[in-house]
């Protein structure tokens, strides 16, 4: 079986993409699924690069902007993960409340 590099960065991609969605469905703790959130956005960038040959140049600046909105979610949402645990001193999305009206 001959695979390039192209195909086998799809792949890998795809097998990230899925990872981070199931990690984001079935965890409950709330930096397990901002590292999964993180995991499908580098699935995405993994993929656009692949496909960069294809798309153009264009792919590989959109690239740069998934990682800016990475960055800015990360920055973000440790930040209220922070706020929240000072306050109920969990973080398990199942038992906070805070944020709700």
């Amino acid at each position: 079986m001959n695979i390039d590099f192209a195909t086998a960065a799809l792949y890998l991609g795809g097998f990230l993409f899925a990872v981070g969605v199931a990690g984001v469905l079935v965890r409950r703790n709330a930096i397990l699924m901002f590292m999964s959130i993180e995991l499908m956005l580098n699935g995405v960038n993994l993929t656009l690069i692949a496909l960069s040959r294809t798309l153009g140049f264009e792919a590989q600046v959109l690239v740069f902007f998934v990682m800016a909105v990475a960055a800015a979610e990360a920055s973000v949402g440790l930040a209220i993960i922070i706020a929240v645990f000072r306050h109920y001193e969990v973080v398990d999305v199942d038992r906070v409340t805070l944020l709700k009206w």
